[in-house]
């Protein structure tokens, strides 16, 4: 079997050399692109995304980064959103008073934690659906790497009538939160798989594996 094609979408935010390198491990070739083309040939993209939701909804705008996930996705091309970058997939953030309007692939609003202490730093389970692609082959003990202050906090999204529900998986940190969605071509994840050791590795595998 060939080896896949990975675009990393290179729009000013994320954790672009680790990713890379995350995503390399798994025997993808990946390309650190912001080229329209090239992203939207790839056999997958990954949304990188650190920093405040505003700031990466300016940036992705100034590529086009949200046209391209658009288009990906209206063809039933995977995508995976990273931090931030499963943030913005939501309708809107809301962060230090200021509602930015995010990609709208989701309904719903990214707000703050109501925790003690924030941000959200460190590692975390999670609680993964029994069939989930992403969690495949990891126990419910593992733990994944967190880094955040914001989270989709309500998945609003109805439920389907012909097609699979989309797989939900939940953490906690003061309330409860979305850790990660899969939903068709479009998955993502709130933790950082790139620094999240074996698990992460083990995530990214199973994504580039199903694509």
């Amino acid at each position: 079997m060939s080896a896949k094609n990975v675009a990393l979408l290179d729009y000013g935010s994320g954790n672009l050399h680790s990713a890379a390198r995350a995503l390399a491990r798994t025997g993808a070739n990946v390309e650190v692109t912001s080229d329209h083309k090239v992203a939207l040939a790839a056999d997958g993209l990954v949304v990188p995304g650190v920093g405040a939701f505003d700031a990466c909804m300016k940036g992705l705008r100034a590529v086009g980064g949200e046209k391209i996930i658009g288009t990906r996705l209206a063809g039933g091309r995977p995508v995976l959103g990273i931090c931030v970058g499963m943030q913005v997939l939501f309708e809107r953030g809301v962060e230090h008073g200021v509602e930015t309007e995010g990609c709208g692939e989701w309904p719903g609003t990214v707000a703050r934690l109501d925790a003690p202490v924030l941000p959200h730093m460190g590692w975390n389970t999670v609680q993964a659906p029994a069939d989930s692609v992403l969690f495949s082959g990891l126990d419910a003990d593992t733990r994944f790497y967190f880094v955040h202050s914001y989270a989709a906090q309500v998945w609003e999204l109805p439920e389907p009538e012909r097609i699979a529900p989309p797989k939900l998986t939940w953490a906690e940190h003061g309330v409860k939160f979305l850790a990660a969605v899969e939903n068709g071509p479009l998955s993502a994840t709130q933790f950082h798989p790139e620094k999240s050791g074996d698990a992460g590795a083990a995530l990214l595998r199973n994504w580039v594996g199903s694509l």
